[in-house]
């Protein structure tokens, strides 16, 4: 067996053809891979992307993410980039063109979105990480990237309630989160 160092790792997910209808993501030189979403979590997905106003961002879904020496392409469930900062094509979009990404956490996600994923989009300095938990119904906004590697963290963080409104100051506009959906009968977990 012939080792894989983590360029390798790269190279492989970059030829790799998931079958369909399965997320897949490289972070920190781990493949990991998802089955399709919870109707919940699409429509979270979905009153979010929504409220972005087009004639500024861009709120992309199914963007694969570049960060610079990282062996990590997370696919965040939103990619938010101004209009103006976009690239004409390309699979990958660097980090430092994303404003912010958001994430919804599903039921076997919750560590990967509260752990791996806050240090990576911290380490490609992505200026907000929003994290939509409908397990224990709450937004956890991340703010103010710092460090590097595994050590990156985001120095401020705010947590609301469903229902309640989070102003997404990086952004310009506040977000009504009403109409966001939780699991039923999902046992709370202990993040953020």
């Amino acid at each position: 067996m012939t080792a894989v160092d983590e360029r390798g790792m790269t190279q492989y997910f970059e030829e790799l053809e998931p079958p369909e209808g399965v997320k897949v993501e490289l972070l920190r030189g781990v493949i990991v891979m998802m089955a399709s979403p919870d109707l919940v979590h699409n429509l979270i997905v979905l009153h979010t992307e929504r409220q972005i106003p087009l004639d500024r961002w861009y709120p992309l879904q199914t963007q694969d993410v570049g960060i610079v020496d990282e062996a990590s392409e997370p696919v965040p469930d939103l990619a938010i980039v101004a209009r103006d900062a976009l690239p004409g094509s390309g699979r990958l979009l660097p980090s430092d063109l994303v404003t912010m990404v958001v994430e919804v956490v599903s039921k076997s996600s919750i560590h990967q979105d509260y752990v791996i994923k806050r240090s990576i989009y911290a380490a490609g300095r992505i200026s907000a990480y929003l994290v939509l938990d409908p397990i224990m119904a709450h937004c956890v906004l991340l703010t103010k990237p710092a460090g590097e590697g595994e050590d990156a963290d985001y120095r401020s963080q705010e947590i609301v309630k469903f229902g309640d409104p989070l102003p997404l100051k990086v952004l310009g506009l506040e977000l009504d989160t009403h109409d966001f959906g939780t699991f039923p009968g999902v046992r709370p977990h202990r993040y953020p």
